[in-house]
């Protein structure tokens, strides 16, 4: 790997930041555009998301001078502003259902019970910081990352196959754009606001201008690394490249993409379901995916648990929560997106400058 990213901080410590490694020099670097995709990550932007309030501004600590990257360490802090630690007071001991609170305890023989410490989901800020230089970096390549959302519970979309704008994406709560079935998905979650529940979904994604070349034909083939990238993300449970599950169902006959030449003499396939990537290599065409996102697993409903000392107790967690984690995941499954895309283009271009 040449962009590497490493991340610290916990959800209710000082902050939560990161370190950039392998950047090459002379990006400028627009911090407005960055500082967006911090913000559609953000809490407390709408009715449907945790009402936590945090500003979630950047700082930069190193490896830029006059917004241009030096080649040198990027490093980057967000400071918490809002947390509100007694939320947490009653479930120190308390093991909560489908949370990491006892994997945790078990590695370790410790754990931050404060919103989960270092297991919160307020870590992918990083995340989205150094995807989004990560996909400024690939904008000037031509090469564009969208991620979208399908479905919210039973509520789906249509298959959507060319990619959408920005402004189409986040035209709504949901980030869904397809607006009709946008507007089910609020009513639902709406529902499962007022009945202390949650709800999980799925995510596409759509990349366009990927030359082909990337990636590695054994262990690091490039849909490998972008699954992998995928499911380390919180509350993600189920990973689809391209054609996905569905090819289990059909026959040879029906999945090959046959190839042809196109009249500008660049070789395409027919069809795409491989999903832009075939022996581990991309081909040039569409990459696509999805991402299935459990339920949210913070909910009011009581539920029977145990303590740390193996005692029966009864929970019902409050404090601020996501009904649903999926529009908010929107930039950060882009951000492991960009940094996947980036380090593999980076990497062919260490066997191939001209690539």
């Amino acid at each position: 790997m040449l962009f590497k990213l490493h991340t610290f901080g916990e959800s209710h410590g000082a902050g939560v930041g990161g370190i950039i490694d392998g950047c090459p020099p002379g990006i400028e670097i627009d911090f407005d555009a960055l500082q967006n995709q911090v913000n559609r990550r953000r809490p407390g932007q709408s009715a449907l998301v945790t009402p936590r309030k945090e500003s979630d501004q950047v700082e930069f600590l190193s490896g830029l001078v006059d917004n241009v990257s030096t080649g040198a360490p990027i490093a980057f802090l967000v400071r918490n502003e809002n947390q509100q630690s007694s939320d947490y007071d009653a479930l120190k001991d308390v093991f909560r259902p489908s949370h990491a609170d006892y994997t945790y305890q078990v590695k370790y023989g410790i754990r931050d019970h404060r919103g989960g410490g270092r297991s919160s989901a307020r870590e992918t800020v990083s995340r989205v910081i150094a995807g989004a230089i990560a996909g400024q970096i690939l904008q000037k390549e031509n090469i564009r990352v969208s991620a979208f959302v399908t479905q919210i519970g039973p509520i789906k979309a249509s298959a959507i196959t060319n990619l959408p704008s920005l402004e189409e994406v986040d035209s709504n709560a949901v980030r869904c754009p397809d607006s009709l079935v946008a507007k089910n998905m609020i009513s639902y979650l709406e529902t499962l606001l007022d009945a202390g529940d949650t709800s999980g979904g799925i995510i596409q994604v759509i990349v366009e201008g990927v030359p082909a070349g990337l990636g590695e034909p054994v262990f690091d083939k490039l849909h490998a690394d972008i699954g992998k990238a995928m499911l380390s993300i919180n509350a993600v449970k189920g990973f689809e490249f391209g054609s996905g599950f569905e090819a289990a169902a059909m026959k040879g006959s029906e999945h090959n993409d046959s190839f042809y030449t196109d009249t500008e003499g660049k070789v395409r396939t027919k069809t795409n379901f491989s999903g832009g990537v075939q022996g581990g290599i991309s081909n040039g065409e569409q990459i696509t995916f999805k991402i299935a996102f459990k339920p949210v697993a913070s909910i009011k409903t009581e539920q029977e648990t145990i303590t740390k000392d193996g005692y029966v107790k009864n929970i019902s967690i409050q404090g601020r929560h996501d009904p649903c984690v999926v529009p908010r995941a929107v930039p950060i499954v882009e951000g492991m997106t960009c940094l996947i895309i980036l380090d593999h283009l980076l990497r062919a271009r260490t066997i191939n400058p001209n690539f």
